[in-house]
Protein backbone atom coordinates (compact mmCIF):
# COMPACT_ATOMS: atom_id res chain seq x y z
CA UNK A 1 0.00 0.00 0.00
CA UNK A 2 3.06 2.08 0.58
CA UNK A 3 4.10 1.75 -2.82
CA UNK A 4 0.62 3.12 -3.95
CA UNK A 5 0.83 6.14 -2.05
CA UNK A 6 -1.70 5.15 0.46
CA UNK A 7 -0.64 6.85 4.14
CA UNK A 8 0.00 5.56 7.18
CA UNK A 9 -3.31 6.75 8.87
CA UNK A 10 -5.42 5.20 5.27
CA UNK A 11 -3.84 1.78 5.71
CA UNK A 12 -4.70 1.74 9.70
CA UNK A 13 -8.74 2.40 8.52
CA UNK A 14 -8.34 0.31 5.64
CA UNK A 15 -6.53 -2.86 7.49
CA UNK A 16 -8.72 -1.49 10.67
CA UNK A 17 -5.43 -1.52 13.33
CA UNK A 18 -3.87 1.18 15.01
CA UNK A 19 -1.25 3.60 13.25
CA UNK A 20 1.15 2.45 15.68
CA UNK A 21 0.86 -1.60 14.47
CA UNK A 22 1.09 -0.04 10.86
CA UNK A 23 4.43 1.51 11.90
CA UNK A 24 5.91 -1.44 13.76
CA UNK A 25 5.48 -3.45 10.63
CA UNK A 26 6.84 -1.07 8.09
CA UNK A 27 9.45 -1.13 10.56
CA UNK A 28 9.78 -5.28 10.46
CA UNK A 29 9.46 -5.41 6.89
CA UNK A 30 12.27 -2.89 5.94
CA UNK A 31 14.47 -5.28 8.04
CA UNK A 32 13.76 -8.18 6.23
CA UNK A 33 14.37 -6.39 2.80
CA UNK A 34 17.74 -7.57 1.35
CA UNK A 35 19.36 -4.58 -0.86
CA UNK A 36 19.71 -5.36 -4.72
CA UNK A 37 23.24 -6.29 -5.40
CA UNK A 38 25.43 -3.72 -7.02
CA UNK A 39 26.81 -4.53 -10.41
CA UNK A 40 30.46 -3.56 -11.01
CA UNK A 41 31.66 -1.11 -13.12
CA UNK A 42 28.35 1.31 -14.27
CA UNK A 43 27.64 4.55 -14.86
CA UNK A 44 25.74 6.36 -11.76
CA UNK A 45 23.70 9.63 -11.04
CA UNK A 46 23.69 10.60 -7.48
CA UNK A 47 21.04 13.44 -6.35
CA UNK A 48 19.82 14.46 -2.73
CA UNK A 49 16.37 15.83 -2.12
CA UNK A 50 15.18 17.48 1.13
CA UNK A 51 11.77 16.97 3.37
CA UNK A 52 11.27 17.61 6.95
CA UNK A 53 11.64 15.32 10.40
CA UNK A 54 8.14 16.26 12.40
CA UNK A 55 7.92 20.25 11.31
CA UNK A 56 9.45 22.71 9.22
CA UNK A 57 12.27 23.45 11.98
CA UNK A 58 13.99 19.94 11.71
CA UNK A 59 15.03 19.53 7.44
CA UNK A 60 16.47 16.40 6.03
CA UNK A 61 18.52 15.57 3.35
CA UNK A 62 17.60 12.15 1.57
CA UNK A 63 20.98 11.27 -1.12
CA UNK A 64 20.70 8.43 -3.36
CA UNK A 65 22.12 7.12 -6.35
CA UNK A 66 20.83 5.53 -9.22
CA UNK A 67 22.33 3.26 -12.04
CA UNK A 68 22.34 5.11 -15.14
CA UNK A 69 21.17 2.06 -17.95
CA UNK A 70 18.53 0.30 -15.25
CA UNK A 71 17.23 3.42 -13.51
CA UNK A 72 17.11 0.84 -10.29
CA UNK A 73 18.13 3.08 -6.64
CA UNK A 74 21.71 1.19 -6.21
CA UNK A 75 22.16 3.05 -2.87
CA UNK A 76 20.62 5.94 -0.40
CA UNK A 77 21.45 7.64 3.37
CA UNK A 78 18.83 9.90 5.23
CA UNK A 79 20.88 12.63 7.45
CA UNK A 80 22.01 16.11 6.94
CA UNK A 81 23.28 17.39 3.74
CA UNK A 82 27.30 16.97 4.89
CA UNK A 83 29.65 14.80 3.88
CA UNK A 84 29.16 12.28 6.17
CA UNK A 85 25.40 11.46 4.61
CA UNK A 86 26.75 12.24 1.09
CA UNK A 87 29.84 9.85 1.89
CA UNK A 88 27.63 7.23 2.53
CA UNK A 89 26.03 6.58 -0.87
CA UNK A 90 29.41 7.84 -2.60
CA UNK A 91 31.86 5.47 -1.04
CA UNK A 92 29.21 2.61 -2.15
CA UNK A 93 29.41 3.65 -5.91
CA UNK A 94 33.15 3.96 -5.26
CA UNK A 95 33.54 0.44 -3.90
CA UNK A 96 31.74 -0.78 -6.72
CA UNK A 97 33.92 0.07 -9.65
CA UNK A 98 31.79 3.21 -10.33
CA UNK A 99 33.17 4.00 -14.44
CA UNK A 100 31.63 7.35 -14.08
CA UNK A 101 29.74 9.01 -11.38
CA UNK A 102 27.21 11.96 -12.53
CA UNK A 103 26.19 14.82 -9.75
CA UNK A 104 25.07 18.27 -9.77
CA UNK A 105 27.47 20.79 -8.83
CA UNK A 106 26.72 20.60 -5.20
CA UNK A 107 30.69 21.64 -3.75
CA UNK A 108 30.76 18.32 -1.39
CA UNK A 109 30.88 15.79 -4.14
CA UNK A 110 34.23 17.67 -5.45
CA UNK A 111 35.76 16.36 -1.99
CA UNK A 112 34.31 12.99 -1.93
CA UNK A 113 34.87 11.81 -6.24
CA UNK A 114 37.74 11.35 -8.07
CA UNK A 115 37.62 14.00 -10.34
CA UNK A 116 38.20 11.21 -13.09
CA UNK A 117 35.31 9.58 -12.26
CA UNK A 118 33.30 12.92 -11.43
CA UNK A 119 30.83 14.68 -14.24
CA UNK A 120 28.83 17.38 -13.90
CA UNK A 121 27.29 18.08 -17.31
CA UNK A 122 24.79 19.81 -18.64
CA UNK A 123 21.22 17.67 -18.14
CA UNK A 124 23.35 14.94 -17.03
CA UNK A 125 21.31 13.75 -13.92
CA UNK A 126 17.99 13.71 -16.04
CA UNK A 127 17.02 10.56 -14.80
CA UNK A 128 17.55 11.01 -11.18
CA UNK A 129 15.50 14.14 -11.12
CA UNK A 130 12.84 12.54 -12.76
CA UNK A 131 12.46 9.99 -10.34
CA UNK A 132 12.66 12.82 -7.74
CA UNK A 133 9.35 13.69 -9.19
CA UNK A 134 8.29 10.05 -9.29
CA UNK A 135 9.28 10.14 -5.12
CA UNK A 136 7.17 13.40 -4.64
CA UNK A 137 4.02 12.14 -6.42
CA UNK A 138 4.22 8.89 -4.68
CA UNK A 139 4.83 9.69 -1.34
CA UNK A 140 2.96 12.85 -0.05
CA UNK A 141 5.84 13.04 2.79
CA UNK A 142 8.13 14.55 0.45
CA UNK A 143 6.07 16.89 -1.14
CA UNK A 144 7.63 20.26 -0.29
CA UNK A 145 4.46 22.41 0.22
CA UNK A 146 2.46 19.82 2.45
CA UNK A 147 1.57 18.70 6.21
CA UNK A 148 2.55 15.44 5.80
CA UNK A 149 6.05 14.65 7.74
CA UNK A 150 7.76 12.03 8.68
CA UNK A 151 7.75 11.96 12.68
CA UNK A 152 11.11 10.01 13.01
CA UNK A 153 13.92 9.36 11.18
CA UNK A 154 13.72 5.18 11.30
CA UNK A 155 10.37 5.31 9.72
CA UNK A 156 11.27 7.86 6.37
CA UNK A 157 14.17 5.50 6.05
CA UNK A 158 11.91 2.04 6.65
CA UNK A 159 9.49 3.52 4.21
CA UNK A 160 12.26 4.68 1.16
CA UNK A 161 13.57 1.11 1.73
CA UNK A 162 10.16 -0.33 1.16
CA UNK A 163 9.67 1.98 -1.77
CA UNK A 164 13.41 1.28 -3.60
CA UNK A 165 13.75 -2.14 -2.90
CA UNK A 166 10.25 -3.87 -1.26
Amino acid sequence: MLKEGVGIRSISRILEISTTTVLKRITLIAKQIQKQPILFERDYEVDEMFTFIGNKDYRVCITYAIDRKTKDVVSFSVGRRNKRTLGMVVNTLLLSGAKEIRTDKCPIYLTLIPSELHSVKRRGINRIERMNLTLRTHLKRLNRRTIAYSKSMLVLSAILTIYFWG
